[in-house]
């Protein structure tokens, strides 16, 4: 099904989609991106184990008079497979916690500093 907001939901429904063009431009610019980190490093598989999977999301920017500014797509490991100590043993993912969020925002206030607010397309 077609979500007309978000986007199409598999990989097969966005390349049959009406959009089809915007979308294979999109997966190739999240291709370019990820090459271009060098985010995958190609290894052989330990004996035994099995490839993560990868999903993608697609999703449509709307400029604030609700046409279209741009599409998206992302590729996504599916890490929920793995298995805690058998494929991993410890998990990581840097989040900003509020309090020290609103402490820079205090002394940016109090020392005057002007505040910018940016948008990261790709960490790596």
């Amino acid at each position: 099904m077609l979500n007309l907001e978000s986007g199409p939901v598999t990989y097969e429904e966005a390349i049959k989609s009406q959009d089809s063009t915007f979308w294979k431009e999109a997966i190739q610019e999240e291709m370019d991106s990820i090459m271009g980190n060098k985010t995958w490093k190609v290894v052989d598989l330990p004996p035994g184990s099995e490839p993560i999977g990868c999903k993608w999301i697609f999703k449509r920017k709307n400029k604030v008079d609700g046409t279209i500014d741009k599409f998206k797509a992302r590729l996504i490991a599916k890490g929920f497979t793995q298995k805690e100590v058998i494929e991993y043993f410890v998990t990581y993912a840097p989040v900003a916690i509020i309090a020290s969020i609103r402490m820079l925002i205090a002394l940016a206030s109090i020392h005057e500093f002007v505040i910018h607010q940016m948008d990261v397309k790709t960490v790596g």
